[in-house]
């Protein structure tokens, strides 16, 4: 088992669910209403999933990259998709913009600059994740956890960044042995 220190944060699954709630039960005590969720694929999907459930609100996905270098330990350049998916017909009025994390803030900034030059009709945006850490030049409207110390996050789902379909069957059969 690891141990979350000043550099490393281990999270499971039960962590992690519970943070997002956590992080849900902040923004409804702020009082703010939002039309919408825009969660930021692909570390504010789960979040952007459960917040669309329990706030009963249209869930729209814009998919971001930038950590693909060094096996996904490194940011790189930032990319933003040109469309953003939803089914409630187009982004508008109050969004909550909803990732897993601000790190150096550049994603949350970027994004926040994207929808204001390109979707009119948003009238408002305001931001959450479950972990700030200090080091972002950014701090969103809501967050769940401040990181004084900038730890690397260890997310429950990273193991399958690793996990390739020819392992599958292996990795069920060692996950039911244990």
């Amino acid at each position: 088992m690891n141990v979350s220190n000043d550099k490393h944060l281990w999270v499971s699954w039960d962590e992690y669910y519970r943070a997002i709630e956590g992080l849900a039960a902040l923004v409804h005590e702020s009082g703010w209403k939002f039309d919408q969720v825009l969660c930021l694929a692909r570390g504010g999907l789960r979040p952007g999933d459960i917040f669309s459930r329990i706030f009963d609100v249209p869930l729209a996905i814009l998919s971001t990259s930038s950590y693909r270098e060094e096996a996904g330990t490194q940011q790189g350049e930032l990319n933003i998709s040109k469309y953003i998916t939803t089914t409630s017909g187009g982004l508008s009025g109050k969004v909550l913009l909803l990732d897993d994390l601000v790190d150096s803030g550049v994603t949350l900034e970027k994004v926040q600059h994207h929808l204001k030059e390109n979707f009119p009709a948003v009238t408002e945006v305001r931001s959450a994740v479950i972990w700030c850490k200090a080091c972002s030049a950014l701090r969103p409207d809501y967050y769940l956890q401040y990181l004084p110390t900038n730890p690397w996050i260890h997310q429950p789902f990273e193991e399958y960044d690793s996990l390739r379909p020819n392992q599958l069957a292996a990795w069920i059969k060692k996950g039911k042995a244990d």
